[in-house]
């Protein structure tokens, strides 16, 4: 199993766009959501995906995580078993350099007005260039994960 490390920014402006090579269309739910596992099913520009990780590191930073590829139509029918809210977003690609990108995604329906960039690093202590439309540091806040933020949607924070 793959161990994912990335880091998590909010963005505080919609410049990142310029520097965009590609966007694309995100919509997934989460099958299973418990005591940091999770079980996800997403569709991106019509290619499905299943998606297991589990539980992430004290620091934030990394947690196991399992992908597969299967058929646009049966990730369209697991997505029937997804409990509570399902998360649509626009990924924006944008090079990094030293082979890394910056994975910008702009949130829709009850997420709009939520827009975060993640980076994934080959490890905790690779060092990156943070670019000026960055803004205050995510990374372990919970609340941000997508999985919290398809039963909590950032529409209603602060009602």
């Amino acid at each position: 199993m793959n161990l994912e490390t990335e880091r998590k920014f909010l963005v505080k402006d919609d410049s990142y766009k310029k520097e965009a090579v590609k966007s694309y269309e995100i919509s997934q739910g989460y099958i299973a959501r418990e005591e940091g596992n999770t079980v996800r099913v997403r569709l991106r520009d019509g290619v499905g995906f299943l998606t297991i990780k589990g539980r992430t590191t004290e620091n934030g930073l990394s947690r196991p995580e399992w992908e597969m590829e299967i058929p646009a139509d049966d990730a369209r029918e697991l997505m029937a078993l997804c409990k509570r809210g399902r998360i649509q977003k626009i990924r924006h690609i944008i090079p990094a350099g030293d082979g890394l990108k910056w994975e910008v995604d702009e949130f829709l329906g009850d997420n709009t007005g939520l827009v975060m960039a993640e980076i994934e690093l080959p490890s905790p202590e690779t060092p990156f260039s943070r670019p000026a439309w960055l803004s205050t540091e995510v990374t372990g806040a919970k609340e941000f994960y997508n999985s919290y933020l398809s039963a909590h949607p950032f529409s209603t924070w602060g009602k």
